[in-house]
């Protein structure tokens, strides 16, 4: 298997993923729309033997008293018949090393805590977080640069992709 960038070529098969991997086809529009919008920081593909079978995106967010941006994971999709392979956790930790390397602090996700926990995510409630969406405990955050995680932040913001798709 190939992680890499996506491609312009890529772009079909990536809104096919996801609208395969999601019971409607709003998350491939989110990624259609946060592309469009030059919104999408890190995207990368899941290749085996030239198919397409994964993705993941990332894309900025903002935090309410903190002039350092983050990213926030979402979302990610492995086509049906390719799960349980480990694909999407690849995906998703080759992405949170991408946005360190690219100088990225810090990263949050709107998803399974036992889930994201692996990769070091918390609850961004112990950071002073909030979020949009009333996630609760399924909101997460992870510090990717020492210091860089604003701390009693408040509302972390999503690009505007997240709420104008429908």
């Amino acid at each position: 298997m190939l992680i890499r960038p996506e491609q312009p070529a890529d772009i079909a098969s990536i809104h096919g993923v996801h609208v395969a991997g999601f019971p409607t086809p709003l998350e491939a529009r989110l990624v259609d729309h946060l592309r469009d919008s030059g919104h999408l920081t890190i995207s990368l593909v899941a290749e085996i033997d030239s198919l397409i079978v994964g993705h993941v995106a990332f894309s900025p967010v903002t935090a309410a008293v903190s002039a350092a941006p983050g990213v926030g994971l979402a979302p990610v999709a492995v086509l049906l018949s390719h799960r349980r392979q480990g694909i999407a956790a690849q995906l998703v930790q080759q992405g949170l090393d991408r946005c360190k390397s690219a100088g990225i602090g810090w990263a949050v996700v709107l998803g399974e805590p036992a889930y994201y926990s692996r990769f070091g995510f918390r609850p961004a409630a112990e950071f002073g977080l909030t979020d949009e969406y009333q996630g609760g405990p399924y909101f997460q955050a992870l510090e990717l640069l020492p210091d860089s995680l604003p701390k009693s932040a408040g509302l972390v913001k999503y690009s505007p992709a997240f709420t104008t798709v429908a």
